[in-house]
């Protein structure tokens, strides 16, 4: 199960009216109805009569609570009937301190997400926050249990203020709760208040900026200044000042339907646990999140007609973004319909500009009420698509894609360092406007995936073969992976002279088949258990087909779930890729520094052009020790999990000598590096060539390899791949060559890792760690590798060879002596 995130990031702009007005909104939706409570009966003491609370003075807005604003305090007037009914209370940030959370917080930000029931209590009405996460019908003996052993916290108190005249409402003063530091609601979390040493809200410089009622929704927006030691910015007046907005909407009285999930198909998900299943424990149950889209039209769906929902996906556009980018934004949004119209909807999905003023005087981004692409003023380059669900059901209310202002130029710097070599349109700073369009269209598009409810699927772009994407009629049809949810962002396979390539990724087949698995509609199906048996039927009708396969990102083991990566073998896709980026790198200076007279731009995309190699080395690393993830139902021919094969990683093996441990000269360009920096050029490399030897020699990959051996000695072996890397490291003390201070780097980073590897005291606890390192092989292993090393240095010291490359073996032996034989 994924972790939830305290922060999931959101975009926003400030709630644009301070005060409350007196004039009823209007509103398409219609207050769910909910069950009525008993009348509360009068009591002596604190509780007054109405009208001396709500005097004729009042302004009152009208909606789902009345919100009456008397002098300087605020009122709610709960209808009794929404006593104990489901709400979701929604935290964000409106307006936040540069630097907030080092460039990932923005406006917009959701900082908490809480069911909550306002509840009545002798004289009070408490919040109290509302877990569906253990759940028991309550006709059932055991709902009492679950309900005691999951009691649920009081977020606040409230006394009662007065009754409404006919008793059907309670009227609760609500100042002190939205104009003080409640940490459930609050923007700033116990991590901030650490980092930046906060010491209190200053109370004088706090208050509630403006408060709205809408029939299903309340927005309310608080202004919170806090006396800070060491605040992310505005250093010397010790002052964090931030703008809140606190959502409230009401949650349908009948919970949408869920369907559940099934880990072949990748969708962001909620889970439960029913103490009243008939299973002999807690029976964990898991659903998609996903919208509620029904058709206007059940029986045309039926019969196979493409029909619009009762209430379609609407996505408007942040007042803040450019004129020229509206037209992309929209585009990406609206590319989703063709993936609905395969879930027999059309129209399901629709982009709209923001309105005027004049048309919707009270929109706002941060009213949930709407969802939003968010455009951020911001130097973080991102992009991200969260978004608020019903923890109940798992259907998603609302949803804000945030768009980082910066985010481009990460786009525009891969387009020239993957694409440059084969693509003239990416050889410039200036990349054309349509082609910088189409890279934005995509990238919301894939947002708006995350926000359907789509994660990210690693094995898409595995489903083409390498040498597709050198072919121009397959990569304009198929675009370069099954799906726009892979990390497949640019064709950096196909190369100079090959003919009307597409190099930027698409939607494609596999965006078809989740959003049909997810939300077309099965009339017949009355319960979640009623669809288990189509649903799976839909897998398997596709199952053995690389192009509707799901691979998790998280792994960290299976070669065909890689991000980043194209084509369904590595070793060639990243040799391709390689030959590339030798071309990028000899003309980099062409393209940039000698185009704009300055270096700025240059040591920007050479430092870029260093991550692009050492992602293709990466994809190649992960093949050894590698295993390939395929999720199947025990019904389903074949195994879940095999290891890569044998031969295969010998030549993955063999390739990372020649391409990543052979020191890749052709990085070291004195042109570039020494107008860029003054040392630190051996560094560089020692670096890039380091953390993939660590990667390979880890505690993880040796223990899946002593695993696939122990099951089938035909398989490739810890000691196999720690032969190979001696053998090739130190190559040099076969032919008595002198070696290179970069060789000699890397060979000294080897011995290094020998010692961790020997030395390092393991936690059993760690997460990843499925094996008794001091009970493995991997000591011994490590022990014979040094000791042969160590007889072989010492032959060499004593050949014909230059005294550095002498001193470094004496130097390596003394090293390898002080791990075999520690003082």
């Amino acid at each position: 199960m994924k972790k939830i995130l305290v922060l999931a990031l959101v975009v926003s702009l400030c709630f644009s009216c301070a005060t409350v007005n007196n004039s009823k909104k209007t509103s398409t939706k219609q207050p769910a109805v909910a069950t009525k409570a008993q009348a509360p009966k009068k009591k002596p003491g604190k509780i007054k009569d109405y009208n001396t609370v709500i005097t004729k003075d009042a302004v009152t807005d009208k909606g789902l609570f009345d919100i009456h604003v008397v002098d300087d305090k605020y009122y709610f007037e709960i209808p009794t009937k929404y006593l104990n009914t489901d709400m979701l209370l929604v935290s964000r940030l409106a307006k936040l301190p540069a630097n907030l959370g080092g460039g990932y917080v923005n406006a917009g930000t959701k900082t908490n997400t809480r069911m909550i029931n306002w509840e009545r209590f002798r004289d009070k009405i408490l919040i109290k926050e509302k877990s569906s996460s253990a759940i028991a019908a309550d006709s059932l003996p055991i709902h009492v249990s679950v309900r005691a052993n999951n009691y649920e916290p009081t977020l606040y108190a409230f006394d009662i203020a007065a009754f409404s005249k006919d008793s059907s409402a309670v009227v609760v003063d609500v100042t002190k709760f939205y104009s003080s530091d409640v940490k459930a609601i609050s923007g700033l979390p116990s991590y901030f208040r650490k980092q930046y040493k906060v010491r209190s809200l200053d109370k004088s410089r706090s208050f509630i900026n403006a408060m709205r009622s809408y029939p299903e929704n309340i927005e309310v927006i608080q202004d919170f200044t806090y006396n800070a030691a060491e605040p992310p910015s505005n250093y010397g007046t010790e002052t964090i000042s931030v703008q809140m907005n606190q959502s409230m909407i009401l949650l349908p009285e009948e919970p949408m339907q869920p369907r559940y999930f099934d880990e072949r198909v990748g969708w962001f998900t909620l889970s439960q646990y029913d103490y009243g299943s008939e299973q002999l424990k807690a029976d964990e149950k898991t659903y998609i999140r996903r919208w509620k889209l029904i058709p206007k039209d059940i029986e045309a769906y039926k019969r196979g007609e493409l029909v619009e929902p009762v209430k379609p996906i609407v996505y408007y556009l942040d007042p803040a973004t450019p004129m020229k980018f509206r037209k992309y934004m929209k585009e990406g949004i609206e590319l989703w319909q063709k993936a609905f119209e395969a879930a027999g909807f059309k129209n399901a999905i629709i982009a709209k500009d923001p309105p005027t003023r004049e048309e919707d005087p009270e929109f706002s981004p941060e009213d949930i009420r709407y969802s939003v692409v968010r455009y951020v003023a911001s130097t973080t380059r991102n992009a991200t698509g969260p978004s608020v669900s019903d923890p109940r059901s798992g259907e998603i209310i609302e949803s804000d894609i945030i768009w980082y202002h910066n985010h481009l130029r990460s786009y525009r710097n891969r387009y020239m360092l993957e694409t440059g070599a084969a693509n003239p349109s990416a050889r410039t700073l200036n990349t054309p406007d349509e082609e910088i369009g189409e890279m934005m269209k995509m990238v919301i598009a894939h947002e708006v995936g995350h926000t359907l409810g789509l994660p990210h699927n690693m094995s898409a772009s595995y489903a083409y073969d390498v040498e597709d994407y050198r072919n121009g009629t397959f990569t304009q049809k198929n675009g370069i992976a099954a799906t726009i949810m892979d990390y497949a962002r640019y064709n950096y396979i196909a190369q100079p002279g090959d003919k009307n390539i597409r190099f930027i990724r698409q939607l494609g087949p596999y965006d078809d088949y989740a959003i049909n698995y997810g939300y077309r509609y099965i009339p017949e199906a009355k319960s979640a258990d009623d669809e288990k048996e189509i649903l799976n039927l839909w897998i398997i009708e596709k199952a053995g087909n690389p192009i509707y396969k799901f691979g998790k990102q998280s792994s960290r083991f299976d070669p065909t779930a890689q991000t980043e990566d194209i084509g369904n073998n590595s070793i060639k896709a990243s040799t391709y890729g390689l030959k590339n980026l030798k071309i990028v790198a000899k003309n980099l200076p062409d393209w940039t520094s000698d185009k704009t007279n300055n270096y700025e731009d240059l040591e920007e995309l050479y430092g870029e052009l260093l991550g692009v190699w050492s992602r293709y080395v990466g994809h190649v690393v992960t093949h050894v020790g590698g295993v390939v993830e395929d999720t199947k139902n025990p019904s389903q021919e074949g195994l879940v999990y095999n290891p890569v094969d044998k031969a295969y990683q010998k030549s993955a093996m063999q390739w990372l000598h020649q391409n990543a441990f052979e020191t890749p000269e052709w990085l070291v360009d004195e042109t570039i590096l020494r107008n860029i920096d003054f040392a630190g050029y051996t560094d560089r490399i020692r670096r890039l060539q380091t953390r993939h030897l660590n990667n390979l020699m880890n505690f993880e990959r040796l223990g899946r390899l002593i695993d696939h051996n122990a099951m089938n000695n035909n398989n490739y072996s810890a000691l196999d791949m720690m032969k190979a890397l001696r053998y090739g490291l130190w190559s040099e003390t076969r032919s008595s060559s002198n070696v290179t201070v970069f060789r000699r780097n890397l060979q000294r980073a080897y011995v290094d890792r020998m010692e961790y590897l020997m030395t390092e005291k393991i936690d059993s606890k760690r997460s990843n760690q499925y094996f008794n390192v001091n009970q493995s092989d991997v000591r011994s292993i490590v022990r014979g590798e040094l000791n042969t090393l160590k007889r072989i240095l010492t032959s060499a010291v004593n050949t014909g060879i230059n005294t550095d490359t002498k001193y470094h073996y004496r130097d390596c032996i003394e090293r390898i002596n002080t791990i075999l034989e520690p003082k």
